[in-house]
């Protein structure tokens, strides 16, 4: 069960730097388009086929030339939380790597709908599973019963996933992806290719690890088993293998921050043993 206090503390946190956090989640982003708008940006030439409506007849009146107003429109962004369901992320020695993701992303989602702007909470594993919310504060419980009924499990198809993602975003949007990313990094790196470079879309990559598997504060004889896979690896756990599985799991991190530095997209690393708040706002702060 999903934990409302974060989000009380979120409203707190949100009164003492409301104007820098959300900076980036407001709509009203401003782009030059031909249609109605707010305010007339400037006027081009008028050519057989333009709506009529568009032409500015004081204009033609002073000048006698047919001109278009062209308007400065503001345009929302839109906000899309895509969250990891795979059955790797039902681990967790407090708490589930899920749940944890769900209320990162559930933090976005409330910023979101402080500013009545659109945002879509999405899960991923084996299929792509879609909740469309509407504005309004009111979703907010919605949401959370609806990520209460998640089941977590699958295999997580992430370059294919992402690709099936991309065909739903219809304009600019805030594109924010959690998941632990323990699967292979050219899966990784294909999927954030599919989402699109930085300049159309801001993307952030949150990877969610839990303290178990950063630290490994386990040895002797062990089983070890894939939560995805089902495979099981009979292995004996020495300090310095300790050491070599903790070297690689760093590199395996440092090389899709790589990744995501090269795609123009935000990386952040967040162990779940650090409360949900802090985490939060350590993201948001960069």
């Amino acid at each position: 069960m999903l934990n409302l206090d974060f989000l009380r503390q979120i409203r707190r946190f949100e009164l003492i730097v409301k104007k820098r956090v959300t900076s980036n989640l407001k709509g009203a982003r401003k782009s030059i388009a031909q249609g109605r708008g707010l305010t007339i940006m400037d006027y081009r030439a008028y050519v057989p086929g333009d709506d009529i409506r568009a032409v500015d007849w004081k204009v033609y009146a002073r000048t006698d030339k047919l001109v278009i107003k062209r308007y400065e429109e503001e345009r929302s962004l839109t906000l899309h939380i895509v969250l990891d369901q795979s059955a790797s992320m039902n681990f967790g020695k407090k708490g589930s790597k899920f749940e944890y993701g769900a209320m990162l992303g559930l933090g976005f989602a409330y910023l979101a709908m402080k500013e009545n702007e659109r945002f879509e909470f999405s899960t991923f594993g084996d299929e792509l599973r879609v909740y469309k919310a509407r504005r309004g504060m009111h979703q907010l419980a919605n949401m959370v019963n609806y990520l209460d009924t998640v089941k977590v499990k699958g295999n997580t198809k992430f370059s294919d996933m992402m690709a099936q993602y991309k065909k739903l975003i219809k304009t600019r949007s805030i594109i924010v992806v959690i998941s632990d990313f323990l699967f292979d990094l050219e899966e990784i790196k294909q999927g954030l290719i599919s989402l699109g470079r930085l300049g159309k879309h801001e993307i952030k990559v949150i990877q969610v690890l839990d303290p178990v598997e950063t630290e490994l504060n386990i040895e002797g004889d062990v089983q070890l088993k894939d939560s995805e896979s089902g495979e099981v690896l009979k292995t004996h756990i020495s300090p310095r293998l300790r050491q070599h599985y903790k070297v690689q799991l760093n590199e395996h991190s440092q090389k899709i921050h790589e990744i995501c530095s090269t795609l123009g997209m935000g990386f952040y690393y967040v162990n779940s043993d650090i409360p949900i708040f802090d985490a939060f706002y350590e993201i948001l702060k960069r």
